[in-house]
This record gives C-alpha cells, structure tokens and sequence, in this order.
C-alpha cells in the first residue's frame, strides 16, 4: 500500500490527462512574440531569464529534505535515497507540467492570462461541469501537500539554527507533550503572514503581493544553494578523506557548478520590476540577520561535532 504523501503525489498529477487532446504546435506557441523574436522563444532569452524564478519553483525546498535526518530510521540509507527519489520525481513532473498543460486548450496564451489556469486547463480537457471542478479540487491537494512540507521546514530550519546560538534561544523551545518545535512554527507563520499584510495594505503594493512572495522565497533558495554549492566544494577539498555515506557523481565539479546557475538565477530575478519588492524584502531581512550575528549571535554560538572537527582542522592548518 503506498505511503499518504505518494497518493497525494498521484491525486495531483492529472496533467497525464492532457495527453487526450494536446497540440503542442498549436496551443504551446499560440503566444503572439515580440519583434524579431520567433513563438518558441516569443520574449526572446529576457523571457527565458523572467521566467526562472517559476521555473525554480518546480523544484524548491527539496533541499530541505535532510531537516528530517532525525525523524529517519537510518539516515545513512533513507536521505540519499529519499533525494534521490525526490528529485528524479520533481524533474519528471516538472517537465509534464510544462509541457502537457501548456499544450491544452485554450492554449498557453490564454492560461498565461488566466486568475484560475489550473481549473481553465481543466475544462479544456474535460468540458464544463461539477466533474471537472471536483478534479480540480482534488488537483489542489498536491498544493496543499506543498504547504505543509514548506511549514515544516521552516519550523525545522527556525529550531535547528535557534538550538545551535543563530537565533535567539526561545524560538528552540519545544511542546511539553508533543516536542514540536511550536515556537518556531508559529514565530515563521507570524512573520510570513504580517509581512505579506504589510504589503498588501501598508506599502500598497497589492499587485505585486503574489511576484513578490514567490521571489522572496525563490530569492532565499538561490542564495542557499550557491552557499550550498559552495560549501560542499570546500568540504571536498578541506576534507578529502572523512566518511562519506554518500558521494555525488558529479564531484567537486557539481558543487561549483550548482553555485554558478544559482547567480545566474539571482542575477535574472533583478532584470524584473514586480520582482524585486520580495527581493528587497529578503534583503532587509539578510542585513538584520547578520547583524544579529555580528552584535550578539557569535557569541552564543553551541558548535555540533562536526563543526568541532572542522574547527580543530582549521586550527591544524
């Protein structure tokens, strides 16, 4: 029997229905381009590069998949796997979404204009009708499904930093009963929705609230996986010989290749006006955290034995 989350993965992906009446010709380069551009590329490469934060967000927060090394029954085995998995499913999806729902009616350049694309895309499968509403709404389980992954990473990622002298040491309280990090889950969801008022109704920003919240999260990805990338090369090369349940086959080499295709997605996300409202956003809260660190958050700091290693190797260096 499978697991709930792979039957609320199945439930969601009903973009194989489209497999019934797609015309990639005739609905996916149905969008007028620009001059001296061709429909496949209507915007040209600006286009290409104004679309990579959505692009990204077919695949962001898989990373966040080893916050739940201790939930595991054997880290070394499940995480690897676990990724592995993850990945080749969100690059399979990511890629059917693209292609199948682009190529329905009423086609790409309607959908692209439409405040309900999923549902619109839906009736140009399968026609008007309560049916088709209720697949919809079964479709929206897979959303729903993303939501939760994203509140629990949040609240992992808000404890962990917390319990090691990052953040403040409160937000690494955790239930009584429970021992969940509530705490940190509500002090997250607190800030996410007053930011997200704020824009709306202090800043009069309503017509980028949507933009703006998807690149701040897209904004803090790119940032993260440069540093990640980054990192895992220094590892490599610092700490050649360490016990590695895992190596990548792609070496070295990958890591510094993933920090470079995450610049360029950053840089690309400034070429857009409606983007950058998140991207300062997500600045403010850069420059406040690392003052934090710089005037208090140094100083509390509680180092895991792997950072105790890393040190005590810098020190023999």
């Amino acid at each position: 029997m499978p697991e709930p989350p792979v039957i609320v993965t199945l439930i969601s992906d009903m973009f194989l229905a489209a497999l019934t009446v797609m015309d990639f010709g005739k609905y996916a380069l149905d969008i007028p381009p620009a001059e001296g551009n061709t429909s496949f590329l209507p915007f040209g490469w600006k286009g290409v590069f104004a679309s990579l934060p959505f692009a990204i967000w077919f695949l962001l927060a898989i990373e966040q998949l080893p916050l739940a090394a201790e939930e595991s029954h054997d880290p070394k085995r499940d995480m690897p796997r676990g990724l592995l998995w993850g990945i080749f499913t969100l690059v399979i999806l990511g890629f059917g979404t693209l292609l199948f729902n682009s190529s329905v009616p009423p086609g790409a350049n309607k959908l692209s204009q439409s405040a309900q694309p999923l549902l619109d895309g839906l009736i140009g499968i399968y026609g008007e009708g309560i049916g088709t509403k209720l697949l919809a709404l079964l479709a929206v389980a897979g959303l729903i499904a993303s939501f939760h992954t994203i509140i629990y990473a949040y609240g992992r990622n808000i404890y962990s930093l917390s319990r090691a002298g990052y953040f403040p040491r409160w937000l690494s309280i955790t239930h009584g009963a429970r021992r969940t990090p509530h705490v940190a889950l509500l002090f997250g969801g607190a800030i996410s929705l007053g930011l997200a008022l704020a824009m709306q109704y202090i800043f009069g920003l309503s017509s980028y609230v949507g933009a703006a919240l998807l690149n701040l999260a897209v904004f803090g990805a790119v940032i993260s996986y440069s540093m990640q990338g980054l990192s895992f090369y220094i590892l490599r090369r610092d700490f050649p010989d360490i016990d590695r349940p895992y190596r990548s086959p792609l070496g070295s080499a990958g890591g510094l290749i993933c920090s470079a295709l995450a610049i360029v997605c950053l840089v690309a996300m400034f070429l857009n006006e409606a983007y950058r409202p998140g991207l300062y956003g997500a600045l403010i809260w850069y420059v406040l955290g690392v003052l934090y660190f710089a005037i208090a958050g140094r100083h509390k700091l509680v180092l895991s034995p792997e950072e105790e290693f890393a040190m005590q190797h810098r020190r023999k260096v």
